[in-house]
Parts: C-alpha cells; structure tokens; sequence
C-alpha cells in the first residue's frame, strides 16, 4: 500500500495546554514560522553577524597593514556570523509542522496525478526519465503507477 506525506501545521507550545491563537503562523519559502520567531531570528541574525564582523575588523585592522583586505577579511567572518546564526536560530526555534503519514488507496492516488497532470509543465513521460530517476521510481513503486496514468490518459 502507498503512503503519501502530508504536512500538517501547529503550534509549537511549551505546553499542551497553550492556546494556538497564541501563534501567528506564516508561509515563507514553503514553510511555516511563527513571526515572532522570525523576528527574533532576523534581531539575532544582525546582531551575530555584524558583531562577528566588527571584532574581526578590529581585529584585523591591527595586523593586517592593508585596510581594504582587512575589511574583506572581517566581512568573511561575518558571513561565517550568519552561518552561526542560522545554527544558532535553527536550535532555539524549531519547525512549527510535524509530518504524518496516512495510507491512501488508488482513488487517491488517482487524484495526486491528476493534480500534478494539471501543474504547469504537467507530468511529462516516463520515458523522458534519466535512467537513475527511473531506478528510484520503481524502488519505491512510484514507476508503474505513473506509467499507468500516462497510457491511460494518453488513450484519452
């Protein structure tokens, strides 16, 4: 039996018992923050990145005698401030979705190809497939049922 992902979005609460108004959830890049988390994660990010990048311009400033690749020095420290940052934001915020899995027949199945057929681009053909996508297909049992559909709805 197939099983398709599907996300499904919460709070995330220190406790059970907090109120999910409690939240303001938004979509970016195809996931979901919570704006305050956002923000914090925005006031964090400058503050580490420019503070790193500040005290290796200090820093640098003092050893290195040309003034231009000194600041070209420290602002490669504040990039290594915005990874930091991220790592750093990415542990104190976690992801506000957890993933469920559920079983769907072939009637839902149906339904997701229809979907995808009807995206821009559509499906394409399988036999369109480098040869790698094609072996993962058939590892996970995704081949057949896309072929299926293409002779099927190419008959039409």
């Amino acid at each position: 039996m197939e099983q398709q992902l599907t996300a499904h979005e919460r709070g995330h609460a220190p406790s059970q018992s907090a109120d999910r108004a409690d939240y303001r959830l938004v979509e970016i890049w195809g996931d979901t923050v919570d704006t305050r988390h956002l923000a914090w994660s925005v006031v964090l990010g400058i503050a580490i990145s420019y503070g790193a990048f500040a005290i290796a311009n200090r820093v640098l400033a003092a050893y290195v005698p040309d003034v231009a690749m000194a600041r070209a020095y420290a602002m490669l420290v504040g990039l290594g401030g915005c990874l930091i940052a991220g790592a750093v934001c990415a542990k104190l915020f976690r992801p506000k979705r957890e993933v469920i899995e559920e079983a769907h027949g072939a009637a839902g199945r149906e339904e997701v190809l229809k979907q995808l057929a009807g995206e821009a681009g559509g499906l394409g053909r399988v036999a369109d497939l480098p040869p790698s996508v094609v072996a993962e297909m058939k590892e996970l049992g995704l081949y057949e049922l896309f072929a299926e559909y293409e002779k099927r709805e190419g008959a039409h």
